[in-house]
C-alpha cells in the first residue's frame, strides 16, 4: 500500500460503513470487499461496505421509510453537535451503501427476493429513495448499531482524502447473501477477524489501518451477539489517528498512546502501528494486535 505524506487541506467528508457479521462453524466472521484497483480511495484494499454520505440521505421521508424516531438515532451516535436529521441521514447512508455494495437490504420483512427486486430497480435507474417508495419498504435502522467513529487526520498514511466515518456493526440477515457488485468492489470474502489479519500479515490481502484496528477489536469477541451486546453497552468512541516519523519510519498512534494528544485509550489493543515489512504492525509483532 502506497504511503502518503502530504497534508490534506480539505475538511473530512461524512461517511458511513457497516461491519456485517455472521456466526459460522469456524467462529464469528466478518464480510470484506476488495475495492477496485483503480479506486482513488484505498484501491485494492479489503474494506467493510460503506461510502460517502449523499445529500439525499437526510432528505428521505423518515416517517415512512425508517423504523426508529430521529431523536433515538441521534442519541445513539453520541454526537450532540449534529442535528437529529443529520444523524438519521448517517444511518440511511450506512444502509444504502451496504445495499449498493453488498446487496444486503436492511429493511423490515426484506427477503432475498426483495433484495433482488430492489437491486433490479436501482439498475433500471431508480434512486435509493425511489426504490424504497416503489416497494413500500421501511429501513431497519435498529439492525445496525454504532461501533466507532474514525476521522482521517490531516496527514494520513494511506489516503489523500479525509473522511469522518461512522462504523456500524450488524448481524447479516440469515436469508440474504452478501456479494460484491463487480463495479466498486471486485472480490468479497467472509473471514474471521483473526484470519483476515493473518492474511494481511502474510501479504495475501491489503488492509488500511482503520480496518486493522477494527478487526483486532472484533477478534476479542467470539460471537455476533457478543459484539452487538458490547455495542449496546457503550457509546461509540471517536478515533482520530495521529502520525509521525520516527527514525525514517512512519508511525500511527491512537488515543491512549504517549504521543497522542488524547491520553485516554479508546480501543483495546495496540496504541500505535508502525510501517515496516511493507505492512502496518504493532511494535511487538502480530500477537500485539490481540494483547
Amino acid at each position: 500500500m502506497e504511503l502518503h505524506s502530504e497534508v490534506i487541506t480539505t475538511p473530512p467528508r461524512p461517511a458511513a460503513t457497516v461491519v456485517m457479521l455472521r456466526n459460522s462453524a469456524h467462529g464469528m466472521e466478518v464480510f470484506l470487499l476488495k475495492r477496485h484497483g483503480l479506486s482513488d480511495v484505498l484501491g485494492g484494499a479489503y474494506v467493510f461496505p460503506g461510502g460517502k454520505v449523499d445529500a439525499g440521505d437526510a432528505q428521505l421521508d423518515m416517517d415512512t421509510h425508517i423504523d426508529l424516531p430521529l431523536d433515538t438515532l441521534h442519541a445513539t451516535l453520541n454526537e450532540p453537535d449534529i442535528a437529529p436529521l443529520t444523524a438519521a441521514g448517517l444511518y440511511v447512508a450506512a444502509l444504502r451503501e451496504a445495499f449498493e455494495e453488498s446487496g444486503i437490504l436492511f429493511a423490515q420483512g426484506a427477503s432475498a427476493e426483495h433484495a433482488a427486486r430492489a437491486t433490479a430497480l436501482l439498475r433500471e435507474g431508480h434512486q435509493f429513495d425511489e426504490m424504497l417508495a416503489l416497494m413500500g419498504l421501511r429501513l431497519q435502522t435498529s439492525s445496525v448499531l454504532p461501533w466507532s467513529r474514525w476521522i482521517t487526520p490531516k496527514m494520513s498514511a494511506v489516503m489523500n482524502k479525509r473522511f469522518d466515518t461512522r462504523f456500524f456493526v450488524s448481524a447479516v440477515p440469515s436469508d440474504q447473501i452478501a456479494r460484491h457488485d463487480n463495479h466498486e468492489a471486485t472480490e468479497s470474502v467472509w473471514l474471521s477477524p483473526r484470519t483476515a489479519l493473518q492474511q494481511y500479515w502474510e501479504g495475501q490481502i491489503e488492509l488500511a489501518p482503520p480496518q486493522i484496528m477494527s478487526l483486532a477489536h472484533l477478534a476479542r469477541h467470539g460471537s455476533v451477539s457478543s459484539v452487538l451486546e458490547a455495542a449496546r453497552s457503550r457509546l461509540p468512541p471517536v478515533i482520530q489517528p495521529e502520525s509521525f516519523e520516527q527514525e525514517g519510519t512512519r508511525v500511527i498512534c491512537y488515543p491512549g498512546d504517549e504521543r497522542h494528544s488524547v491520553r485516554t485509550q479508546a480501543l483495546p489493543g495496540p496504541t500505535r502501528l508502525i510501517y515496516r515489512n511493507k505492512r502496518f504492525e504493532p511494535m511487538s509483532g502480530f500477537e500485539g494486535l490481540f494483547a
